[in-house]
């Protein structure tokens, strides 16, 4: 059993979700009853106006054991790119919709968080993507828990993928873009795209063409230890990039290259709920 007078929780969310309020209050409270410390994100305390509890801090860091994110996957992928660096696992509590991050619904939170005390847990590391562009080009983010997708800019035509693996040319994908993905990743936007889906224990990346103008064109998976390049041409001009959801414009000069972080991020997980158990739940598989 843990000393809970000792343990330091942080708390992330999304505070522009409806009755996320009520939500946080209850978190505060459940952990004031068992004598647990708690740092607050400076989005929550500002938009919820909870000043009387103490900021995470870079300079808090090193006391904080866990990060709660409280949200869906989005707000779960906006947390784990705060925290990359700190190595502080995460646990996600599903305040969305599919939840594959995100994974604790709020009915069962007073017993996970409990478990989560009470030192019943495992860390589960997960592989992120790193992502260099060309001189020339800047990104907004340069690590991926999910995702990295190139898309066509706006409304405009198609755009040409040219798909290098270890340095030998793969294929030159004609569609909307292309997405990059992780195992992690593949119940996201590579789902949606209509790629395979893999257990987040595998190692591989996804490669899955967005409505692609071939029939030759398949979703692909490659050794997580294999390195890409793209190079993409586009009658704009310019293409978007993607990195688990934040966006930005570059021209088609920029390429980029793309291999496993030497970074992961780490999830916490709890009983008995596993990954097959998810896809039953979330996707309504089964018998």
């Amino acid at each position: 059993m843990k000393n809970t007078k000792s343990m330091t929780i942080a708390i992330f969310g999304n505070a522009q979700k409806d009755h996320i309020r009520e939500e946080i209050d209850h978190l505060l409270d459940f952990f004031a009853r068992r004598g647990v410390d708690v740092r607050l994100s400076q989005e929550l305390r500002q938009e919820l106006n909870l000043r009387d509890y103490a900021p995470f801090l870079p300079t808090t860091v090193g006391e904080v054991e866990f990060a709660l994110s409280v949200g869906g996957d989005g707000t779960f992928l906006t947390t784990a790119g705060q925290l990359i660096e700190t190595g502080i696992p995460i646990l996600g509590i599903n305040y969305g919709h599919l939840g594959f991050l995100a994974e604790v619904e709020t009915k069962h939170v007073d017993l996970i968080l409990s478990q989560l005390i009470a030192g019943q847990y495992i860390i589960e590391q997960r592989i992120l993507l790193h992502v260099d562009s060309s001189e020339g080009g800047h990104l907004v983010s340069n690590e991926a828990l999910n995702e990295v997708s190139v898309l066509k800019e706006g409304l405009s035509s198609m755009i040409t993928v040219d798909v290098s693996v270890n340095g030998e040319m793969l294929n030159c994908y004609e569609a909307d873009g292309l997405v990059i993905a992780t195992p992690t990743g593949s119940t996201a936007y590579n789902m949606s795209a209509g790629g395979p889906i893999m257990v987040p224990q595998a190692r591989g990346i996804l490669l899955t063409p967005i409505a692609s103008h071939s029939l030759h064109d398949r979703p692909l998976v490659v050794p997580d230890d294999w390195q890409l390049d793209l190079k993409v041409r586009s009658r704009s001009g310019n293409y978007m990039v993607s990195i688990d959801g934040r966006s930005q414009v570059v021209t088609q000069d920029v390429t980029l290259h793309i291999e496993k972080s030497k970074r992961t991020v780490k999830l916490v997980q709890i009983g008995n709920h596993s990954f097959i158990q998810s896809l039953k739940d979330k996707l309504n598989w089964g018998c």
